[in-house]
C-alpha cells in the first residue's frame, strides 16, 4: 500500500493538552485545516531561533560587578568613611561597560 502514497514516509510525535490546543490556535492563525500540511510546511519552511546568551551572561556579570562595588561604596559611607575620586571612577567604569554590553545586545536583538 505505501508503494501507491506519495509520502510513503509516515514522521510521528507526540504533545501534551496544552501544545495540542497551542497547534491547533497556530493552525487556525494560518488559516490552514490539515494537520499533516501544516506540520509539514513548519518543518520544511518554519524557523528555528538559536540564541546565543554569552552576551547577556557577561552583562549580568558586569551588573553584578558593579551592584558589588556600589554596595561596598555605601557600607563605607555608612561607616563613616570618605568617598574617593578613585572609586568614582572605577563605578563610572563599569557602568560604561554595563551600557556598551546592553547596546552590543540591543543591536543584535534589532537586526532579529
Amino acid at each position: 500500500m505505501t508503494k501507491n502514497l506519495k509520502r510513503p514516509k509516515q514522521q510521528l510525535f507526540r504533545v501534551d493538552e496544552t501544545e495540542l490546543s497551542l497547534i491547533k490556535e497556530k493552525m487556525a492563525a494560518a488559516n490552514i485545516i490539515n494537520k499533516e500540511a501544516y506540520f509539514r510546511k513548519m518543518v520544511l519552511d518554519g524557523y528555528v531561533i538559536r540564541l546565543d546568551f554569552s552576551e547577556v551572561r557577561k552583562m549580568v556579570w558586569l551588573l553584578s560587578n558593579a551592584t558589588n562595588n556600589l554596595n561596598q561604596i555605601a557600607r563605607h559611607l555608612n561607616s563613616g568613611g570618605d568617598l574617593h575620586s578613585a572609586d568614582i571612577q572605577k563605578l563610572q567604569a563599569d557602568y560604561d561597560l554595563l551600557w556598551g554590553q546592553a547596546r552590543e545586545i540591543l543591536q543584535k536583538l534589532a537586526k532579529i
